[in-house]
């Protein structure tokens, strides 16, 4: 019984950070159309994208409450103490590790024998606000698992380690929404950052951009879209949408 409201707890926090993040961002990127990445029209179905992704924030609540719980009985390796360098030393650990997880989980998901599961959430190739968390459950469990495992290996503030995801979910649904805004010097070469256009266009590309929060793995495999940081540039410059070429496009 404790685990199972520890769960449903932790399903309602992510459930209303879902839909208070996506209709704020809605209202913000009603003002700004001149910052809609693609010139296609969002095909997706909302209502449908909706009921997904609250089933599955379900799954990932269950990891994250796996992870917790399990700190919290004292299964997992003994917690650092909380302090003014460790809750930022350990987010920086986490987000870097779960990068690592995620594109290489990604990558998997697209080879010819698992990509059934992640086609679910690739069918929206514009991708809007409710776009982040719908997929299956397998899909979902390749990305967030990590939630459920890390804890177990890595002496994480239990702080540092909600933070994490608070910022994985919000920044991922800002990642899918369809509109850009963080544009700037910090998300393209040199610097490790990325910004909106990076997963946009893995959706409407589907073979370039596979990590989370930084660029590294993809330039290290030569994954990342090979017009990015032009683009990236182009957004500075212009401080609207840019010519958005395709990977096969010279510009």
């Amino acid at each position: 019984m404790e685990f199972a409201a520890f769960w449903v707890v932790i399903y309602l926090i992510g459930a209303t950070i879902m839909f208070v993040v996506c209709l704020g961002l809605i209202q913000i990127n009603q003002r700004h159309p001149e910052r809609k990445i693609q010139k296609r029209p969002q095909t997706h179905d909302a209502k449908e994208d909706i009921l997904s992704s609250l089933k599955q924030i379900a799954v990932t609540a269950f990891c994250l409450s796996v992870g917790l719980f399990s700190q919290w009985k004292g299964w997992t390796i003994a917690p650092v103490d909380l302090s003014w360098w460790s809750f930022p030393l350990f987010f920086i650990v986490s987000l870097v590790l779960h990068d690592a997880w995620f594109y290489f989980g990604h990558r998997l998901l697209h080879t010819k024998a698992l990509y059934r599961f992640h086609k679910p959430h690739h069918m929206t190739v514009t991708p809007s606000v409710w776009s982040n968390d719908a997929g299956s459950t397998v899909d979902t469990l390749f990305a967030h698992s990590y939630y459920a495992l890390v804890l177990f290996v890595i002496p994480m503030p239990a702080l540092a380690f909600i933070a994490h995801r608070l910022f994985d979910q919000i920044s991922a649904i800002i990642g899918h929404s369809g509109y850009e805004y963080f544009a700037g010097p910090t998300s393209r070469k040199p610097f490790p950052g990325i910004c909106t256009t990076y997963h946009d266009q893995h959706h409407s590309e589907f073979v370039y951009n596979y990590a989370n929060y930084f660029s590294w793995w993809d330039r290290i495999f030569g994954t990342i879209h090979p017009h990015y940081d032009r683009i990236i540039k182009g957004w500075e410059d212009t401080g609207a949408r840019p010519h958005m070429p395709k990977a096969k496009e010279q510009i």
